[in-house]
């Protein structure tokens, strides 16, 4: 149990697969006197699931480790920025009906002076500037800027597909990762039960000391040869299925800072903008919403955001899911990323992030030999199944209070579908704002910033005054400086469009190295 761990194997392309074998290639001491090998083994027959992507800030990080430059990957990707989510129909569905959850973190006061002297209007707006960017389509940066730096804080959206064919050729042409394509037919035991090899159709024999288990839902490796089960969420997160559409777009439309929910009867939409074409999907409940009425309800939304486009010459394809995660992430030398660890419906974007957190904690506690592997794979399932839980809280919260009159939404405000964590939070939360006192762990998935901008964007009121003085005197003008940045950057920043079509016509010009 002493071996070194040195042969990394990973089962499984797409995005989970290729952003594994980048990360993990990336970070191998290529001088090492025994280094790292990674071998990702891919289906020939699986597509990428991926039907258009958000990514969460963590992006800029994850690629830049890789060493993608930002300007290659906006091309390669079809990808744009994304700045946060907006909610539309959340709260009560009449119109104006309508909030920001932003990426840019509220100006730097305590919660309780935050709220001191908001009463109504857009939480967002009050307490950051990128609610007012977002609304005119501009983008979070300058061409002029370094890479992956902003004036405001962003993610992206992008083409799922396209992505992974770029992670794909970094990993292959310039990390040195063995790329094959050929198909799993056996998976051969160690005496200890780790997995010595897996045997495929044309290549053989591959053996291995640590295997990722990338296969998507089909989890070849964690459920198949291990049976680990999965916890099912969907007493709490009833969606279960989506209509995915993609809608071309005119070369000089404006690309949508944010991804856009619109909440209906039975679930939401989604709305992503990309420089070629918007990735629009219908997610729903099947136990609320019968596959028919979702397609209603998905072009009767097309047809109020696009006119000019004939819903019936596009091709509706339905994605069925189910929210639940597996009850470990991590088995002997087994570890499963991406849609073979779990999957939650795709409201703040989770799913791409977690696959980063994921590949952060193996690189960060990366076993030296099989004897500590255990430890690792225990800290790992310990921490993983605490984020999991804290998604989960945090999907629903958007939920929770709704003032929606249909019975998808009446189902969602039955106390007994909200998690005790929540409803305890929530009790709280009447009383005084989110804090960080409220989350345990020193980098939450979520913190209290994202709580208070969906609280309050769903219509909580803020809590009466406390008995304690404000912790700050200058609050007024620390808001007011909030309303000027916002003024100076509208005025300065180019539209998302402006930014991509420029990248496109002259790449040279703005493609940092």
């Amino acid at each position: 149990m002493t071996e070194r761990i040195r042969r990394i194997v990973i089962v499984g392309g797409g995005t989970a697969g290729w952003l594994a074998a980048c990360r993990i290639a990336a970070a191998a001491d290529s001088h090492a006197a025994d280094p790292l090998t990674v071998t990702l083994i891919e289906s020939p027959d699986v597509p990428t699931i991926g039907v258009g992507e958000g990514t969460w800030p963590t992006m800029r990080g994850t690629l830049a480790r890789i060493g993608i430059d930002e300007a290659t990957f906006l091309r390669a990707a079809d990808a744009g920025f994304k700045q946060g989510s907006r909610f539309d129909g959340w709260r009560t569905g009449l119109p104006g009906d309508s909030y920001h959850h932003p990426f840019t973190a509220p100006a730097a006061l305590s919660p309780g002076d935050l709220l001191r002297d908001w009463r109504q209007g857009s939480f967002a707006a009050h307490v950051s500037a990128q609610p007012a960017i977002c609304d005119e389509h501009l983008a979070p940066r300058q061409p002029t800027m370094p890479p992956y730096a902003g004036a405001l804080n962003y993610g992206y959206h992008l083409d799922a597909g396209k992505f992974a064919e770029l992670l794909r050729e970094t990993a292959c042409t310039r990390l040195g990762v063995r790329h094959l394509r050929d198909h799993v037919t056996g998976i051969e035991a160690a005496q200890n039960g780790d997995i010595a090899a897996v045997d495929t159709r044309t290549s053989g024999r591959i053996a291995g000391d640590l295997f990722l288990d990338c296969t998507g839902h089909a989890a070849l490796l964690i459920g198949g040869h291990y049976g680990v089960g999965s916890i099912d969420r969907t007493d709490i997160l009833f969606n279960d299925r989506a209509l995915a559409v993609q809608v071309p777009v005119a070369h000089d439309s404006p690309i949508a800072s944010q991804t856009i929910a619109t909440a209906h009867d039975a679930g939401w939409i989604w709305d992503i903008g990309l420089p070629t074409r918007r990735g629009i999907g219908c997610v729903y409940a099947s136990g609320f919403s019968s596959d028919a009425d979702a397609a209603a309800t998905l072009t009767a939304y097309l047809q109020r955001i696009a006119p000019e486009v004939e819903p019936a010459r596009l091709s509706f394809r339905q994605l069925r899911f189910r929210s639940a995660h597996r009850e470990r992430f991590w088995r002997n030398n087994c570890l499963a990323i991406g849609l073979s660890a779990g999957f939650l419906e795709p409201l703040e974007a989770s799913a791409i992030v977690t696959i980063e957190l994921s590949l952060d904690a193996l690189l960060d506690g990366f076993p030296a030999d099989r004897s500590a592997m255990d430890l690792h794979a225990r800290r790992f399932n310990a921490l993983f199944r605490y984020r999991w839980d804290r998604i989960v809280d945090f999907l629903k919260l958007h939920y929770a209070l709704s003032e929606r009159d249909s019975p998808y939404w009446r189902a969602h405000r039955d106390p007994a579908s909200i998690p005790p964590a929540l409803h305890d939070l929530l009790a709280l939360w009447r009383t005084q704002p989110p804090s960080p006192a409220d989350f345990a762990h020193a980098n939450e998935v979520f913190p209290a910033a994202s709580h208070q901008y969906v609280l309050y964007g769903m219509g909580m009121p803020p809590p009466p005054p406390g008995p304690l003085r404000a912790e700050r005197s200058d609050t007024k003008m620390v808001l007011e400086q909030v309303r000027q940045r916002a003024r100076a950057l509208t005025a300065s920043l180019p539209t998302n469009r402006e930014y991509l079509n420029a990248l496109t016509r002259a790449p040279a010009e703005v493609a940092h190295v």
